[in-house]
């Protein structure tokens, strides 16, 4: 295709290519995010499962194998520029519908990297702060301590501070604070099993406990007995482990990071997907060991009361922190293990003594490198925020100007992540249900779009062209997502601000912006058509009327045009017939292909997105070379208010109006400007 190339096109930015890394290193890079959530969720899936978390965990870490893999696996294939599963539904829907539900995506995503960061810091500070070191004492016996909010904050501060002054992920930083991380989750983990492997005596009072029904779940979802009944409870109850699938939708957006097979082209995408899906495996199955093994260890070797609350109302029971009675907090008692299992036993805190290299100074060993990873899962988060936004939002004409700036875009990313961390009062756990919200609804997105796609691309009847096997684990995402939500509705409600707060922001600058030109050049299909191009553009004067098909003839169309706008037979009409595609789209980059039809020019412009721009642009361009044409219009009987709606929604409306004023903003020079001349009855 051959591109017009003047002053007013939009010109293409060229990208600088990615430094690209061994997949092993830049898994590292999706492992700040991913194996950090260690630090929490081992509490978490305690007081959301009790006793049962370590059976509940098995679930989890099959849902992870057999269904978040194969999908993001399939996503890869599909995504190898890292845009994920919202871009794979960008190409598969299209026009307003596509683009709201793109808008709904992002911000559950905004939801997902948010509460990342707030969730991040929040249990950075809770280490700190708990932490026998610090300077100062600590009382949270009735929630979060204030000392806890004020670090929250003061992280997230200073996270802001450092991308107003530049930041760049550094794999190689990554991979040190992972290997480290790791390294010490293995030695407490591993400490861990090979003491109760030693006293098997814990692990037998542990699946006792199970089989009594004793389970430290102040109401489980069903009451049955026997092994398919504590089957039924483990299905219902593992949606609330969900916090353990959050690094599949950041493994597939590091792709372009990720170095092929050795003797492949730089540019070739068979080897980085075959090496992002080694990534997407390694990455799973690290973490699933590392749930499984963190889960046992935490349910058998720490005191439930050093998780949980004793229940005032039924005494040997245990509830929630969250669910301690409200009007009796003075005597609500503290837990010490809660939000930091692992580093309760890397302290030795509890009243095994697990390894005798275990204490404060091993402890705070941990506590450190929790801290790092942690605070630098919420780097990386703000990185991919930073980087997502501005990927669809401008495109869609549906971001401001200063969406395109980092600086004002961090500034507001840090004032609502201050505002989240007030809502909940930097409590770990209470941001766990609005985390898992927006991590399960981007991981059922990405199953719904693998269905439709295999759907699309495999032949015979409806029932053939569905894949089974991606069904069922889209179904087992959708009531994951479903449990969660109806449980804990808080996540859905944050999430929804998001969207509303994206949708109005985007309306907004889409009605802001609609009369910018929005023109990246045009394609030419054929060498004639560009010739003709430069034909008529340099001609002395050129009349542009345009033109449907099918309403009438060209030469009636000639007639009445040259009679009602007094044209002389002398000076040469040009058509323009535009054919409309998606109104939804921003900028766009039509066909322009120039016939001859009963002895007329005519230029049939496809793939447009807006009449108005389009004429815009054609008289424009051609007002660079030669004078400025003429555009003639017959008489609309059309009110502003239905042709603005129109223009803004479906890219027709009071075309001429809106020509004039295109023309008008784009060209301040009226004697270069083309003119709109309207003339009938």
């Amino acid at each position: 295709m051959i591109k017009s190339s003047t002053s007013i096109a939009i010109p293409a930015v060229e990208k600088q290519p990615h430094h690209k890394s061994f997949w092993l290193w830049v898994m590292c890079l999706t492992g700040v995010d991913y194996f950090s959530t260690l630090g929490y969720q081992p509490s978490i899936a305690y007081t959301s499962a009790g006793l049962l978390a370590p059976l509940a965990t098995v679930v989890l870490v099959l849902v992870t194998l057999l269904g978040a893999y194969p999908v993001y696996a399939y996503v890869a294939r599909c995504s190898c520029e890292g845009q994920g599963s919202i871009g794979m539904l960008a190409t598969l829907v299209s026009g307003w519908w596509g683009k709201i539900l793109v808008l709904t995506l992002l911000g559950f995503a905004a939801t997902d990297f948010v509460i990342t960061k707030t969730l991040s810091a929040a249990d950075a500070a809770k280490h700190m702060v708990e932490n026998p070191y610090w300077p100062i004492p600590v009382d949270g016996s009735n929630g979060p301590s204030r000392q806890q909010f004020y670090v929250t904050s003061f992280l997230l501060v200073m996270l802001g501070a450092m991308f107003l002054r530049g930041f760049r992920e550094v794999i190689g930083l990554a991979v040190t604070l992972v290997a480290i991380y790791l390294a010490l989750n293995v030695v407490v983990i591993g400490a861990g099993l090979t003491y109760l492997a030693g006293h098997p005596h814990l692990t037998h009072e542990w699946l006792a406990n199970v089989e009594s029904g004793n389970w430290h779940i102040a109401d489980p979802p069903i009451q049955a007995g026997g092994v398919f009944g504590l089957i039924a409870v483990v299905l219902l109850i593992f949606p609330k482990l969900a916090l353990g699938l959050s690094g599949f939708e950041t493994g597939v957006a590091v792709m372009p990071l990720i170095k092929g097979d050795p003797g492949e082209a730089p540019d070739s995408s068979e080897g980085r997907i075959r090496n992002t899906r080694k990534l997407l495996l390694t990455a799973a199955v690290i973490m699933s060991a590392s749930l499984l093994g963190s889960s046992l260890v935490v349910s058998v070797l720490i005191p439930p009361e050093h998780l949980l609350c004793p229940d005032p109302a039924k005494p040997g029971h245990f509830i929630t922190p969250e669910e301690w009675p409200k009007d009796q907090m003075a005597q609500k008692p503290k837990t010490p293990a809660a939000e930091r299992a692992l580093a309760y036993l890397a302290h030795n805190e509890g009243p095994h003594k697990i390894a005798p290299f275990f204490g404060e100074w091993f402890g705070t060993i941990y506590d450190a490198s929790t801290v790092v990873i942690l605070w630098f899962a919420g780097a990386s988060a703000m990185a991919g925020l930073l980087n997502l936004l501005p990927k669809y939002l401008p495109r869609y004409g549906m971001a401001p100007e200063w969406a395109g700036a980092t600086r004002p875009l961090v500034l507001l990313l840090t004032g609502i992540n201050l505002l989240v961390t007030w809502i909940f009062d930097a409590d770990v756990t209470a941001q766990g249900d609005a985390y898992a919200t927006g991590v399960l609804v981007l991981i059922t997105s990405a199953c719904v779009a693998t269905v439709i796609d295999k759907w699309r691309n495999k032949a015979g009847s409806f029932g053939h062209k569905l894949s089974i096997p991606y069904l069922f684990v889209t179904l087992v995402f959708a009531y994951t997502t479903a449990a969660v939500v109806i449980e804990k509705p808080v996540g859905l409600k944050i999430s929804l601000c998001f969207i509303g707060t994206i949708l109005f922001t985007s309306l907004a600058s889409r009605i802001a912006r609609s009369r910018e030109l929005r023109f990246a050049g045009f394609r030419f299909p054929d060498p004639q058509s560009r010739f003709l191009w430069d034909t008529i553009r340099t001609l002395e004067m050129t009349v542009l009327v345009p033109h449907r098909p099918g309403r009438r003839s060209l030469a009636s169309k000639e007639a009445a045009i040259r009679h009602e706008h007094r044209i002389p037979k002398d000076l040469m009409i040009v058509f323009v017939e535009v054919r409309l595609t998606d109104a939804s789209d921003f900028v766009n980059e039509p066909t322009l292909e120039i016939r001859q039809e009963e002895g007329r020019y005519v230029m049939k412009i496809a793939g447009a997105a807006s009449i108005a721009h389009t004429l815009a642009a054609v008289s424009l361009e051609m007002a660079q070379v030669g004078l400025p044409p003429e555009i003639h219009f017959g008489w609309t009987d059309e009110t502003p208010w239905s042709g603005t709606l129109g223009f803004l929604l479906f890219g027709e409306g009071n075309v001429p109006w809106m020509v004039r004023e295109l023309v008008r903003r784009a060209e301040p020079d009226d004697t270069k400007r083309p003119r709109v001349i309207l003339a009938g009855s």
